[in-house]
């Protein structure tokens, strides 16, 4: 494993335990050059691929990450931790996996990811889908914040209003 701080391979593993319900282990590194310890995750290959078909009608395999940095950049400055987003993309490989046998569309993933980031952080759920959704005007914006604030009023009519 490559040390993130000097790029040496010579480390050694501290700790290891399972994580997110005895699908991941955990292993707590040291690194023998620098002294820099970090985490890693190992996590079992999925036997299934998925292909993804994009709106411009290419299949390119799924990947992880995609759905992961998607996240992370609707998430940017706002106050959810790693392990939330971690969580929330593990959650959404399960459901396509479980749900899905050879190919999925980029719609259907976005339908996922938006069902996840909605229950987590508003904000990031409008960030998500004006991407997703390649919002054109302003109007458009509206449109998702009324829909969320009508949702959340329907939810729990007694909770504050976040959209003022």
């Amino acid at each position: 494993m490559l040390c993130p701080s000097c790029k040496d391979t010579n480390n050694k593993v501290i700790d290891s335990r399972l994580t997110e319900g005895g699908g991941v282990i955990r292993r707590r590194r040291v690194c023998a050059s620098c002294d820099r310890r970090f985490t890693t995750k190992e996590r079992v290959e999925q036997e299934l691929r998925l292909t993804v078909r994009k709106a411009n009608g290419q299949r390119v395999p799924y990947q992880r990450d995609n759905v992961y940095s998607g996240v992370e950049r609707a998430c940017f400055k706002l106050n959810i931790t790693e392990d939330q987003i971690q969580q929330l993309v593990d959650h959404v490989d399960e459901e396509l996996f479980a749900n899905h046998d050879r190919d999925v569309t980029t719609e259907q993933i976005g339908a996922y990811v938006g069902l996840h980031l909605r229950r987590l952080n508003q904000i990031a759920y409008v960030r998500f889908m004006s991407v997703h959704r390649k919002f054109k005007t302003i109007e458009q914006f509206v449109d998702e914040i009324t829909d969320v604030k009508l949702r959340v009023a329907q939810d729990s009519p007694s909770q504050q209003d976040l959209f003022g």
